[in-house]
């Protein structure tokens, strides 16, 4: 027999208000198809569109302060192919990219337009899989989805970035008033495309494995009635100095 009276209830599919700003930790989950280079082994996923080349970067975003903490969201990047541009590279590719470079320049508190020597190292990655634990200012966006039969999602509106006024106080896990996003049409689906939610309370075989990782995040100051976010993975020996914060 199974008692289930003392079965913690579902909590409720209330997506995160559009326009919000949060803090978030991005995880990316393992999906099988081999990226550039050994640290990337297994780390894409396919696209379920038939005949599409498309391999893509399915990651998980978790917020770690505020009003809506630890509430998650789903999103996934283009990696390969998909539509080129006139020099053959994938379009998605180049909009994803910008998007990860964002997340760093936020991670790191960069300076967007500082194209020093010591600033565009920090920016290099060992592989896509560095980006794994990366933690900085978000604005999230809800999604009405395209099929009846599916509920809208949260997705990444875009990243903040040092200089913003919002950036700040985000990153230190202030409240910041959301600004909802306008929007005539959905956003093209070329870089960005809808992913799954498995369970996440306990990290599956097909997530990046926490040895293989490290965090971008720095400690943020303790908030009242708060849960801490657990300790982050330690660095990697060796690896590249902006890694180490």
């Amino acid at each position: 027999m199974y008692d289930m009276n003392d079965a913690e209830l579902p909590r409720g599919s209330d997506l995160i208000p559009d326009g919000s700003f949060v803090k978030v930790t991005m995880a990316i989950r393992k999906g099988g198809l081999d990226g550039q280079g050994e640290s990337d082994r297994g780390l894409l996923k396919a696209t379920k569109s038939p005949g599409s080349d498309v391999k893509m970067l399915d990651c998980e975003f978790t917020v770690i302060a505020g009003q809506h903490i630890r509430r998650k969201f789903w999103q996934t990047f283009t990696v390969i192919g998909g539509k080129v541009d006139e020099q053959g590279v994938s379009i998605g590719w180049k909009i994803s990219k910008g998007i990860f470079r964002a997340m760093i320049d936020s991670a790191l508190s960069l300076d967007p337009q500082d194209m020093g020597e010591a600033t565009k190292a920090k920016r290099m990655l060992r592989g896509l899989a560095d980006l794994h634990g990366i933690t900085f200012a978000a604005k999230v966006r809800v999604e009405p989805a395209d099929d009846p039969r599916y509920s809208d999602s949260n997705r990444l509106d875009r990243v903040v970035l040092p200089g913003e006024p919002e950036y700040r106080r985000i990153m230190d896990g202030e409240a910041v008033p959301a600004s909802p996003t306008q929007r005539a049409s959905r956003p093209a689906a070329a870089a960005v495309a809808p992913g799954g939610a498995p369970a996440w309370a306990t990290p599956a075989a097909s997530q990046v494995p926490a040895a293989a990782t490290r965090s971008w995040e720095r400690p943020a100051p303790a908030a009242p009635a708060q849960t801490a976010p657990p300790p982050a993975p330690a660095p990697i020996s060796g690896g590249p100095a902006w890694l180490n914060g």
